[in-house]
């Protein structure tokens, strides 16, 4: 008698480093529950992640708004590094924290039609991050972790704190 693995829907987790990687770091243990991947930057703060889990982690290139002029060409090369990932990984649905390095892969996720599940910064009360306008529009679920944000995102779902 042959035996099928349970067939587990493959879900994306991606964002930038720092606090967005803290919230999304928050949702692990929703990740045995899924074929999972997670994708954020590559700086000294993200290198053992690989260690911790294992196989299910991608980098994609550090990169800051601080150095405009260098900042175009990494998101350009991010952008690349996406596409290659949405291909490699084909997630039925990619959840997200933000910020700048999430956008791409939202925006080629609902090309491929993926699901987006966007989760707007605990950090942010009173204003809009600029990810969160973009991915607003099309986002399949946008949630919201203060209620008084619901004032500038109408369509949101409040899910209260991650932390």
């Amino acid at each position: 008698m042959i035996y099928l693995k349970e067939n587990k829907k493959k879900v994306l987790f991606i964002s930038s480093t720092g606090g967005h990687l803290s919230e999304l770091l928050r949702l692990k243990s929703m990740f045995e529950k899924y074929d999972y991947s997670i994708i954020t930057e590559k700086d000294k703060s993200t290198v053992a992640l690989t260690k911790k889990y294992e196989g299910r982690v991608h980098y994609l290139l550090y990169g800051t708004k601080d150095h405009l002029f260098i900042y175009p060409f990494k998101l350009l090369l991010n952008c690349f590094k996406s596409l290659y990932f949405y291909v490699k990984i084909r997630p039925k649905y990619i959840i997200t924290t933000g910020a700048h390095t999430a956008g791409p892969m939202c925006c080629i996720g609902k090309i491929f039609g993926s699901k987006i599940i966007f989760i707007e910064t605990f950090a942010n009360i009173e204003s809009k991050t600029v990810t969160g306008r973009i991915i607003y529009k099309f986002a399949d679920l946008f949630i919201v972790q203060w209620e008084e944000m619901l004032k500038l995102y109408p369509k949101a779902t409040y899910g209260g704190w991650i932390f």
